[in-house]
């Protein structure tokens, strides 16, 4: 059985700088107390928040290493995730969290902060009032995929500086209803990264043009 300490988070990213294992240990006590206060994470998950949560979101970071000065929106971010765990590894790269409930992106911009992540925006917006662009657009079981692409399928970048085109990183159980969605995808089984049995049928879906 896994751990459900930060060490399962090191035990996957073996070249974490010291500050950065600093900013994964501190996560759960920020998120306990934040969760006393506000209900971001189940009570039945707050005792797995790393892997349910951490390690899920860090699956993008199995897919690609982002450059730095990359921009990422994650849109209904919720309690900051995949964009909180992602903001620690990639230190130089933009993150903007996003969510429609003002109460939750409150805290989630206390949370960054707390973290000491100054790489991390965060906006109550619905995604479809945006007009930003950005390289890619983060997404963790928000809506169906389809729904999520009509939200945002104008605020992705035209132009590459990553090792895999701009586009949608999107975190969601199976699902093989994506034809309707006029790009490009490549999916990935998180089973293949994490071999906890949590992932069994977790998927990161790549939609680009």
């Amino acid at each position: 059985m896994q751990p459900l300490d930060e060490s399962i988070v090191f035990q996957h990213f073996d070249t974490l700088s010291p500050s950065q294992q600093a900013q994964f240990s501190q996560i759960a006590p920020v998120y306990q107390t934040w969760n006393n206060k506000l209900n971001l994470i189940s009570r039945q998950d707050i005792d797995h928040l790393y892997l349910k949560h951490v390690l899920h979101s860090l699956g993008i970071a199995k897919v690609v290493d982002f450059k730095a000065g990359t921009r990422i929106l994650d849109v209904g971010t919720g309690g900051g995730f995949p964009g909180i765990p992602l903001a620690i590894m990639f230190p130089q790269v933009e993150f903007h969290l996003i969510d429609s409930i003002g109460k939750k992106i409150r805290a989630v911009q206390h949370i960054a902060t707390e973290l000491g992540l100054a790489n991390v925006t965060t906006q109550q917006v619905r995604a479809e009032n945006l007009e930003t662009q950005y390289d890619f657009i983060l997404g963790r079981a928000v809506t169906s995929l389809a729904t999520f692409y009509g939200w945002v399928k104008n605020n992705m970048a035209s132009t590459h500086q990553n090792l895999i085109p701009n586009g949608i990183l999107y975190l969601k159980g199976i699902d093989t209803h994506l034809e309707t969605i006029p790009l490009q995808r490549r999916i990935y089984a998180i089973r293949d990264f994490f071999a906890d049995p949590f992932f069994e049928t977790k998927q990161l879906v790549h939609l680009y043009a």
